[in-house]
């Protein structure tokens, strides 16, 4: 039996941690796990998941670490986060910063980070910790990280960086203001691991500039391989999606507002597609920051009768099991309908870039407003029947979820055991 601290913070890291923290118990072994974001995923139908198991100790690090010093460490993180430094309070963080430099921070970052590694561990030198993929411009301040990552291997424990995400770009320049290809620095907080673990060899060219060759793992996708997508179905709540058939049911995915997505454009597929009588869209808002997209609050989409914008409670694969199509702008959950055989239609034309989906499958792409109607016009003649070349969605699976095995879990569960 071996230990484990896993750390999650957002709606990302849940999704698609929760898979490997899952089969590390059911083998046998035993694991904290500390949620360090916000309080709304204590409640997350995940994490209820692993509640359930009497070999897992999960808590909000409020309720681990006494409630001054959770205080005392929120308000260090201010003067450290990148968020803070491009806001409007810049000159105020920077006179914060230098009355309070990073010398007398560290105090208080060891403080945390021994109450957490004396509760999991105690004077066991054997274990391993796993964060996500923490990149420079993460909302925990990657100074206390790098701190809590040395006390550990002092102590002889392994850490470890997991997925929180995969790739759904096939280029390079997928932000705003991005200009110039080559290593994006935002990854190079990956340095600080021991070991940075990818689902494919895409997602490993981001790491790869910045650490050894060998302490990037490439072990597949634990949150689209087969294993996962039947447990899910089980944990899944039930949808409060009522389906019938009288109309196609098309669910079209957004992104941050980070990357390159053509709003306008975006605005006008969608009046595109709701002028089809016999189709239902559905449109989901990034999981973090899509109420401030302007698009979901534009009156004109809310009063087509045939659109709707879901809210936080549909879960993508409440969408996914509800959807006859799904329309992408270069998404990862796009991934789980190509396992599913649903159609996936790659708007490429809609961002300035080019999607892993319709990379690997052309027969996906849209490439201009032609494409959205000719295609969407088949999908409502035929119902989407043999849309995918075979060979090519085979390919996809193969080279981007499943590196060639099938049991991805055990894979990072020996992966995990190994470092400890």
């Amino acid at each position: 039996m071996m230990k484990a601290l896993f750390f999650l913070r957002h709606y990302n890291d849940v999704d698609h941690i929760t898979p490997v923290i899952t089969r590390w118990i059911e083998s046998g072994n035993t694991c904290d796990v500390v949620l360090i974001g916000f309080d709304r995923f204590q409640h997350d139908y995940r994490i209820a998941h692993l509640s359930q198991y009497a070999s897992v100790r999960l808590a909000h690090i409020r309720d681990v670490i006494s409630g001054p010093l959770y205080l005392a460490w929120r308000l260090q993180m201010v003067p450290v986060l990148n968020t803070f430094h491009r806001s409007s309070l810049k000159a105020s963080v920077e006179v914060v910063n230098k009355l309070w430099p990073k010398r007398r921070r560290e105090a208080l970052w060891r403080r945390v980070s021994r109450q957490l590694l004396d509760r999991t561990f105690g004077h066991d030198g054997r274990g391993v910790i796993a964060f996500d993929w923490v990149e420079r411009n993460t909302t925990i301040a990657t100074e206390w990280i790098e701190i809590l990552l040395t006390m550990a291997r002092a102590r002889g424990l392994s850490t470890v960086s997991l997925p929180h995400g995969d790739s759904p770009h096939a280029n390079r320049l997928i932000r705003r203001n991005e200009r110039r290809p080559g290593p994006d620095p935002v990854f190079s907080a990956a340095a600080m691991f021991d070991k940075v673990v990818v689902p494919n060899e895409l997602c490993a060219t981001r790491f790869r500039p910045f650490m050894k060759h060998e302490d990037v793992a490439v072990l597949g996708s634990p949150r689209y391989c087969d294993e996962w997508l039947t447990r899910l179905a089980d944990i899944t709540p039930p949808s409060p999606l009522v389906r019938d058939d009288s109309r196609f049911k098309m669910v079209l995915f957004l992104r941050k507002a980070t990357f390159t997505t053509f709003w306008e454009e975006v605005g006008i597929v969608i009046h595109m597609l709701a002028d089809f009588p016999n189709l239902e869209l559905v449109i989901k808002p990034h999981t973090r920051g899509g109420w401030q997209q302007r698009l979901t609050w534009d009156r004109s989409i809310r009063r087509r009768a045939n659109v709707h914008i879901a809210d936080s409670n549909l879960h993508s694969p409440h969408l996914i099991d509800w959807a006859d199509a799904i329309m992408d702008v270069a998404t990862s959950v796009s991934f789980e309908a190509v396992k599913l055989n649903k159609p996936v239609l790659a708007a490429d034309y809609l961002h300035a870039g080019r999607s892993v989906v319709a990379d690997y499958m052309p027969e996906t792409a849209l490439n201009c407003r032609d494409d959205i109607y000719y295609k969407t016009e088949a999908l409502l003649r035929n119902g989407g029947k043999n849309f995918y070349n075979t060979a090519n969605r085979q390919r996809f699976i193969h080279e981007i979820i499943d590196q060639g095995k099938p049991d991805i879990l055990l894979r990072y569960v020996q992966f995990l055991s190994r470092e400890t």
